[in-house]
């Protein structure tokens, strides 16, 4: 089974002591929109992610059976530990590339929209990066180092990250010094000129010490969270693709065939003056950033956290059952999950279409467990399959016709 399914109830718990926290402070650590936004990223990664993780880790393997320089036991502590610092120290080279070059700031771009920081902005995460990520990792593959223990330490490197994301966890001393640490990684979250593209360590912050991209965060200027180019959308599918349609715009709208190229590969933010000049963008100010969010009633808040729970426990339990699902049941539920979180994402933002998008998703629903009888892939059986469907479709209908789901007309405002 996939580890992560583990972790979700420990990530939701660390989440709630997280709001309990801040309440007692009387702060303000998150706004639903956002948060569910960033949860759904999450989801929609891991579910996706079934599917293209095969590429990435399958090169892997191919290179480590086909050229791999020495045969490290996985047996061996030596070689773990070995293989946790060589793989934060490629992470760091991953994720600072990731900042530097368009193609791959418009997977890691996903992580950075969020204008809010804390522990749900830890699983904001893309589902494109494993089109180029896999190439940083290559070298413990030619090293020697085990499949099993390069997917361990990778995992232990991204399960550390997690607590790094709060505003409720202050400075930590010598810690700070050498380890990301929370203080270390609001920094790298920041828009403020001198915050920008600093602190990348995954898990030791030494290499930014080492290649001079560290910044210590300064109480004289508070963090501003989110992107210079703030994507304004709950719509996790958007929030994948944005900025590479931006790029692919530019690209197309260049006349030299160098700049066409170039788009791709330039730090971001880079245009081709032709390009500047006739799609304008108007230029960064910090003073102008506002906080993106929406109007809901109070009954539309209601209905979308209780789609988003029901949303993510289907997400959960795909990726559990997912060694018993054929390849067409897998195909179908993932479809189904991914779906339903772009759907949800159109009603936090109060666009009455979705309403519709809705009514029918849960129909579907009916009509799946109807015809079939089960759940996907006989996992639950017809008796649970058709309470749930009836549950759903039920809450579901009354939000369509018996109450207004969503505002018509109401438009984004800034927070």
């Amino acid at each position: 089974m996939n580890p992560i399914v583990y972790a979700i109830p420990v990530f939701f718990l660390l989440m709630a002591i997280e709001i309990a926290v801040a309440r007692a402070r009387r702060r303000s650590a998150y706004r639903l929109a956002d948060s569910i936004n960033s949860v759904s990223l999450g989801t929609m990664s891991q579910v996706a992610g079934v599917f293209t993780r095969l590429l990435s880790l399958g090169i892997y393997v191919w290179i480590y059976e086909q050229v791999r320089l020495f045969d490290l036991p996985a047996t061996s502590i030596l070689i773990w530990i070995g293989a946790l610092v060589a793989y934060d120290f490629l992470y760091y080279w991953h994720h600072r590339l990731g900042h530097e070059v368009n193609i791959l700031w418009a997977a890691h771009v996903v992580h950075h929209q969020s204008e809010e920081f804390n522990l749900s902005t830890a699983l904001r995460q893309t589902s494109s990066g494993f089109l180029l990520g896999w190439v940083f990792y290559l070298p413990m593959a030619v090293a020697g180092v085990p499949p099993l223990v390069f997917a361990s330490v990778a995992l232990i490197d991204l399960l550390y990250q997690y607590w790094i994301h709060t505003e409720q966890i202050g400075r930590l001393g010598w810690f700070d010094r050498v380890f990301a640490s929370p203080s270390n990684h609001r920094v790298h979250h920041g828009v403020n000129d001198q915050y920008v593209d600093k602190n990348y360590g995954g898990i030791l912050i030494v290499w930014d010490r080492l290649f001079g991209t560290f910044q210590d965060e300064r109480a004289d200027d508070p963090v501003v969270y989110g992107t210079r180019a703030p994507l304004r959308s709950w719509n996790p599918l958007r929030a994948n693709l944005d900025t590479y349609f931006d790029l692919a715009r530019d690209s197309w709208h260049a006349r030299r065939w160098g700049d066409k190229l170039r788009v791709w590969i330039a730090r971001p933010g880079w245009r081709p003056n032709d390009v500047a000049l006739a799609y304008p963008k108007p230029a960064f100010a910090i003073e102008r950033v506002r906080k993106y969010d929406t109007t809901l009633t109070i009954f539309a808040q209601v209905y979308c956290l209780l789609q988003f729970i029901a949303i993510v426990a289907a997400g959960t339990h795909f990726l559990a059952i997912l060694p018993m699902l054929n390849r067409i049941d897998a195909g179908l539920y993932a479809l189904f999950v991914l779906a339903s979180l772009w759907i949800l994402g159109g009603l936090l933002e109060a666009r009455p279409g979705f309403r519709w998008l809705e009514l029918i998703r849960l129909l579907s629903i009916a009509c799946g467990v109807s015809i079939t009888g089960h759940w996907f892939g006989n996992a639950l059986s017809p008796a649970l399959s058709s309470v749930i469907a009836f549950a759903l479709v039920a809450s579901g209908l009354a939000a369509m016709f018996g109450l207004r789901l969503a505002q018509r007309g109401i438009d984004p405002i800034e927070a």
